[in-house]
């Protein structure tokens, strides 16, 4: 019989504490979650997802990964710290500006510490844990909820693990709420918590469409948490972005106890644009008949040397 394992203790090893600087030397922090993108039998992107506003103008990224024990184990209290100058240069927005997720690849990071003998562990997320539409048609309104990340830039620094935190829905996220594709959660949003990922989280057991209760777990990624409404002391409601930065955003601004979180299924648009930026480009033969259609050799078309 195998050891049971709890699924967060793996999930909190899925997620990332994201520092950046911006060009005034500011310092802010978000949270993001490692996802395998365009996976085969052979191959995968890995990439770091989170918000766009949380990488936007940052000159500078840092982000920490647990080394791996030879057994496999991640080694707690042994992690390093991966510098990445000009961040913004290396993300791949969604191709919808309003949708407010951005990937960036870390294959490179990770090639190379192979190389130098040295791997990190992480429990990467990937279309397998994506919500279903099956599933999201299964549920009721109010589901229980868990958000990983690093509330007002909160971590376990000294074992490089996130903060954990429990709600429930407070819109069905099947439904785009109000046109959109997000739902709304009720849970304490903080600073440093954009970008982290929102799992729908039935430990034990769970209750069935026609309302039996069933023995079991079911984990599934709801979405992406990116912004939050406030209300001032005048009373006036407004959404924002949940801030990167840990200072107070601005006096008389109340944070309610509710998220808006991005469906997963944008992750799915989000890995077409993945898959654009490496689609390798099919290289033109000089000898081959040009790609405009002309009919000549395009040594003698397109590729002329002049």
């Amino acid at each position: 019989m195998s050891e049971f394992i709890h699924p967060i203790t793996q999930l909190v090893h899925s997620t990332v504490r994201i520092e950046c600087t911006d060009s005034q030397n500011r310092i802010s922090s978000g949270s993001g979650y490692i996802f395998m993108f365009c996976e085969t039998e052979e191959t995968a992107i890995p990439c770091v997802v989170t918000n766009k506003h949380v990488t936007e103008g940052a000159i500078r990224g840092v982000f920490h990964l647990t080394l791996k024990n030879e057994d496999g184990t991640p080694a707690l209290a042994m992690h390093e710290a991966v510098v990445l100058d000009e961040l913004e240069k290396y993300c791949i927005p969604h191709p919808i500006a309003a949708i407010d997720l951005v990937a960036f690849p870390i294959g490179p990071i990770l090639n190379n510490a192979s190389k130098d003998g040295r791997a990190y562990y992480f429990v990467p997320l990937d279309k397998q844990i994506l919500a279903s539409r099956e599933l999201l048609e299964s549920l009721p309104p109010m589901e229980e909820i868990v958000m990983i990340g690093y509330p007002n830039g909160l971590w376990d620094q000294l074992h490089n693990l996130p903060i954990i935190r429990k709600g429930i829905t407070a819109t069905h996220p099947k439904l785009n709420l109000n046109g959109k594709p997000e739902f709304l959660i009720d849970a304490a949003c903080f600073p440093g918590s954009s970008g982290s990922p929102v799992f729908l989280a039935n430990i034990g057991s769970f209750v069935s469409p026609d309302g039996a209760l069933c023995a079991g777990t079911r984990i599934a990624l709801l979405g992406t948490l990116y912004a939050g409404p406030q209300h001032s002391t005048s009373g006036e409601i407004v959404v924002v972005d949940v801030p990167t930065d840990t200072k107070q955003i601005s006096i008389g601004s109340i944070p309610n106890n509710l998220g808006y979180v991005i469906q997963a299924s944008e992750l799915l648009v989000l890995e077409a644009a993945v898959k654009q930026v490496f689609q390798p480009v099919a290289k033109t033969s000089r000898n081959d008949l040009c790609p405009c259609e002309s009919g000549k050799k395009f040594k003698r078309c397109c590729g002329a040397l002049g």
